[in-house]
């Protein structure tokens, strides 16, 4: 099996050179895949129409959700035993605060990184373009929980000491912020990896819905995918041994936070995974669409 395996680890050694040359081939990949940066927005427009085209051709569950207000009562904060929920539930509030994640850390670094018109790296205009991508996908997230009726979420801050921390993160040194950076992309895709089979198991009588779920779930895996090579491009070697250390610590203490996972997934087996990602167990049509680091490919 080892043998025809078509990518390298994540994890796999890069010199300076090959991470110049992948940094253009990212910048290359992102024009075509997102399309045109709408900075106003914060949102682009290959994206947007992505959205709208959801949006215009909308799905509903058969039988709506028995106590919407069991999500409403624990979706930004779990009040109730998680053991009392069901299963449904606790996959959508922790949809929610996973994504609420996404969404304070983006809000920070989307003040603090500079604006298209002053930036002039290949990387800074990387990283605008890569935060407007991660609104894109707080919107699809949302679009889920519309989808399953949930018609009132409100996007809510956290408290103010993580707000601080998030917002404090994007401005820190390169040497700082590249590994807990790049560890923190390869933990959404093993999250969706495992959420995509968790529809499955939940929704395995509404077809409908698990399948346009499915969707909206795979353009966010999309772009993580390639999120994840993009950050691993800025890691150096000492970096890389350091973010493979990381995973454990960063994923054990990032689940502990949304007590849905515990319940719903196998967080050892999400760490195994995110451990030994190499890109070969995601499907072809993810890839064609994604973009993988030149230093990868086998």
């Amino acid at each position: 099996m080892m043998a025809s395996a078509k990518y390298l680890s994540v994890f796999a050694p890069a010199t300076p050179q090959q991470r110049k040359e992948n940094f253009d081939d990212y910048w290359e990949f992102t024009q075509h895949h997102g399309g045109e940066l709408l900075e106003d927005e914060k949102n682009l427009a290959k994206k947007r129409e992505r959205l709208k085209h959801f949006q215009d051709n909308p799905v509903k569950l058969r039988r709506p959700l028995a106590d919407p207000e069991a999500f409403y009562r624990n979706y930004v904060e779990m009040r109730d035993d998680p053991k009392s929920l069901d299963r449904m539930t606790l996959m959508l509030t922790g949809i929610y605060k996973f994504a609420r994640h996404e969404w304070v850390g983006i809000k920070g670094a989307w003040d603090a990184v500079p604006d298209m018109a002053n930036s002039h790296t290949v990387e800074d205009k990387i990283s605008r373009v890569h935060l407007a991508e991660e609104f894109c996908h707080v919107r699809l997230f949302d679009e889920m929980l519309r989808t399953c009726g949930l018609d009132k979420v409100e996007w809510v801050p956290l408290g103010p000491i993580k707000e601080k921390i998030y917002e404090q993160f994007p401005k820190l040194p390169g040497f700082l912020m590249d590994t807990p950076a790049f560890v923190t992309e390869l933990m959404g895709v093993t999250f969706y990896c495992h959420l995509h089979r968790l529809f499955d198991d939940v929704l395995a009588d509404e077809p409908e819905v698990r399948d346009r779920l499915k969707e909206l779930l795979d353009e966010i895996t999309i772009d993580e995918v390639a999120h994840v090579g993009q950050r691993r491009n800025f890691v150096g070697p000492i970096g890389i041994k350091v973010s493979k250390w990381l995973v454990k610590p960063f994923y054990t203490m990032f689940f502990n936070d949304i007590p849905e996972v515990g319940q719903l997934f196998d967080v050892e087996r999400m760490i195994k995974d995110g451990v030994a990602f190499d890109f070969n167990e995601l499907p072809d049509y993810m890839i064609e669409r994604s973009w993988i680091p030149s230093y990868c490919k086998a």
